[in-house]
């Protein structure tokens, strides 16, 4: 049976960054969110093994895993280093039964787009295969252009979907993060054509497009036409996780429990 969009909030540990994975997924409980998007970072400092029993003791469910990637060699890694990563990632995701696995391109790192594009499908290829056998989603992220440099070449929805078809894969997809892809609303016009694609959706605002770093606020409080981007996905099928993402100076004051509060009690009166 189809979840119920309630059912279906998550937060993405980025949003509260000085809390450990344990406050995380206690706080996240205790204000209604019934599941968790992990960072690797935060589950490896508090140990898989138990990770797993405090999600399934709490009952949370695991929104997404992020992140792997970089194969590009932006930060340092070897492409051969990069790939074994993001298999231990794909192992990790299958033992957290995470609905989806995010990979990021990396930066274009002096290499031509082309050449890129050539080492991400490549990478993509053979990790959908394991990721396959394992059950698990791959949902790979565009960013805006204002941002993304130090994480991915890739920025746009179109050259997105053109990565896709050339992998071919049935469980690679996309994430559709509002903050990064919906600064113009003319993504309205287009937006129920990639739902079928889309694996995971992130819910952040914005008072103006990022310029070098990311800076959301409060949902709600800026331009994105989130609301109607979520009636129009939903209207259309999909079936996955909304996730709340949040970081940047317009909510860096803000106690972290007062983000929760406000970002579930929005998602909410849209849509609930």
């Amino acid at each position: 049976m189809r979840k119920s969009w309630c059912e279906r909030l998550s937060v993405l540990e980025f949003s509260t960054l000085r809390w450990s994975f344990e406050d995380d997924c206690i706080r996240y409980r205790e204000h209604g969110f019934s599941a968790i998007g992990v960072w690797r970072a935060k589950l490896s400092d508090f140990g898989e093994s138990k990770g797993r029993e405090l999600l399934d003791e709490l009952g949370m469910s695991v929104s997404s895993l992020h992140w792997a990637g970089g194969f590009t060699g932006n930060d340092g890694r070897t492409f051969r280093e990069s790939l074994h990563d993001a298999l231990d990632a794909i192992e990790v995701a299958s033992e957290l039964k995470a609905d989806c696995l995010t990979v990021l391109a990396g930066s274009r790192s002096g290499h031509t787009k082309t050449h890129a594009k050539r080492l991400y499908i490549g990478a993509l290829r053979e990790l959908a295969e394991c990721a396959k056998a394992l059950g698990v989603q791959l949902a790979i992220e565009p960013m805006h252009s204002g941002c993304a440099q130090d994480f991915t070449f890739l920025t746009s929805i179109p050259e997105t979907l053109e990565i896709l078809s050339s992998i071919g894969q049935n469980n690679v997809g996309i994430v559709f993060d509002c903050y990064h892809m919906a600064q113009d609303p003319s993504v309205l016009e287009w937006i129920a054509d990639i739902v079928p694609m889309i694996r995971l959706v992130q819910c952040g605002d914005a008072k103006s497009a990022p310029i070098g770093l990311q800076n959301r606020c409060l949902l709600g409080h800026g331009h994105v036409p989130i609301a109607s981007l979520i009636q129009t996905i939903e209207s259309n099928g999909y079936e996955g996780y909304y996730e709340v993402e949040l970081l940047g100076e317009d909510v860096e004051d803000y106690d972290y429990d007062q983000l929760l509060e406000s970002s579930r009690e929005t998602l909410t009166r849209w849509t609930c």
